[in-house]
């Protein structure tokens, strides 16, 4: 019988209750067997999602050496602090996007992990689910000409803020942390090319803080000019567009297609004609296999911490161009 990792999950995260632990579940060579929070319903939810043990304190979790990696869906503030503690008890660390506040934090993290021989990932979840390799086949094919743009937005409408950590700028609030890492992220994912510059606008929340909407231009190594929206103040959206000299591709499910049923969508349109390719994948039980096959084989995963750390130098540039209204080179 094939040998599965055994995950302990560190806090009763709703992204871990709704999506993560039941992944687990689904992956075939991964189990859960802990989840440990503070909070009074963690047996409630240790029952209903079959987890056999519950740990009332994270530290507790971490020194179970029947745990061979922990996921962190802990607010963005406090990743830095549980990852090294989770790498000091020897787990390998699959922790929440972003990693970290800044590209420092996360480099400090990251150097941590390989100084304790453990491994660790940024759960990009979306990246797993093939509807973007085939979109970069497109591009490579030349069916839509040289990529001149790409153009994505990752939006949500948050009812009420009050009291959300999404909102908490000392926790690391903000629509760029939530959601606008991604529209990076699959921008220098399908260009392979990085930002030299980046300009940003957006609007603040009441705190004159946290960024409750961000719109940035970004020139890339490559020469293609990109344009990115995130917002908790905007009706839903999660797309990106490639636009070419002969035609243009559009991923209208681009970020969560897992609420379509796993359902991607890749619109390719060169004028004369158009065709829809449908691609159905269980994004996050694949990002969990990845990252269970790379520790149990003690192979590198394909998303690597270079990667995660060039992402978040982008934030920091974009953060940065928001705050001075200037254009900021990288």
């Amino acid at each position: 019988m094939e040998r599965k990792l055994k995950w302990g999950i560190i806090s009763t995260a709703q992204i871990g209750q709704n999506q993560l632990i039941p992944a687990i579940h689904r992956a075939k060579n991964a189990e859960v067997v802990a989840i440990a929070s503070p909070n009074e319903k963690v047996q409630e939810v240790a029952d209903r999602l079959h987890i056999p043990t519950i740990y009332s304190s994270y530290e507790e979790l971490l020194k179970d050496t029947n745990i061979d990696a922990v996921y962190i869906p802990l607010p963005n503030h406090l990743h830095k602090e549980w990852v090294m503690k989770a790498a000091d008890n020897g787990k390998h660390v699959l922790c929440e996007k972003p990693a970290a506040l800044t590209e420092a934090e996360t480099k400090e993290m990251v150097d941590y992990c390989r100084q304790r021989n453990v491994k660790f990932m940024e759960a990009f979840m979306y990246q797993f689910h093939p509807q973007h390799d085939r979109v970069k086949e497109i591009v490579a094919a030349g069916e839509i000409g040289e990529v001149k743009t790409i153009d994505s937005s990752f939006t949500f409408y948050l009812e009420d803020g009050t009291g959300n950590i999404r909102l908490d700028p000392n926790k690391g609030g903000g629509s760029l942390y939530d959601v606008g890492c991604y529209c990076i992220h699959v921008t220098r994912n399908v260009l392979g090319a990085e930002p030299v510059s980046v300009r940003v606008s957006g609007d603040l929340a009441e705190d004159g803080v946290v960024d409750t909407s961000l719109f940035a231009y970004m020139e890339m190594a490559n020469g293609v000019h990109v344009t990115f929206k995130s917002s908790v103040k905007m009706a839903p959206s999660s797309e990106y567009e490639v636009i070419g000299t002969k035609g243009k591709i559009t991923v209208p499910r681009a970020f969560r297609p897992d609420v379509q049923g796993g359902e991607g969508l890749i619109i390719v349109d060169t004028g004369s004609q158009q065709r829809t390719e449908r691609i159905v994948a269980d994004q996050y039980a694949l990002q969990v296999e990845h990252f269970s096959e790379a520790v149990l084989t003690d192979t590198a995963p394909s998303y690597t911490a270079e990667s995660t750390l060039a992402n978040m130098r982008v934030i920091d540039a974009c953060y940065k161009a928001l705050k001075t209204g200037e254009i900021v080179k990288l």
